[in-house]
């Protein structure tokens, strides 16, 4: 049973994966041109956090799972997938470091801490909002 819900649970953050990369994309290339970087983060920030909180609420039915203990170990599952994938990738991309952790610092709009804490908590937010914690 673990593993079922460790794969659906994987199955669901790649589908989060994809959103975010279309954010980003749709950040860079519509929103940063039309209302500048900090507006456009903000705006990016929240736009992704509502996509992981959708996806959450209505994949939560096909995860079958309801124990608020549960919810948060797939929330973290998340939240590490995404730190593993966010800092891999930037590396691999050849930004050091101290350039990647500028994203936490909540710097000219940045608001990744908050995405980072959405995704921790989304599939717990997706079952109070379903009425089942």
């Amino acid at each position: 049973m673990l593993t079922l819900v460790a794969f659906k649970a994987l199955v669901i953050w790649i589908v989060i994966l994809v959103l975010a990369v279309a954010n980003g994309v749709l950040r860079e290339s519509v929103l940063v041109p039309r209302l500048g970087t900090p507006v456009a983060l903000v705006l990016s920030g929240i736009l992704l956090s509502a996509f992981i909180i959708g996806v959450a609420y209505f994949s939560l039915p096909w995860l079958h799972i309801s124990r608020p203990l549960v919810l948060c170990a797939v929330g973290a599952g998340w939240l590490v997938l995404t730190l593993v994938f966010e800092f891999s990738f930037g590396l691999w991309q050849g930004k050091s470091l101290s350039e990647l952790l500028k994203s936490y610092t909540f710097k000219d709009g940045n608001i990744w801490p908050v995405v980072l804490a959405t995704t921790f908590f989304a599939p717990y937010i997706a079952a109070w909002l379903r009425g089942w914690v």
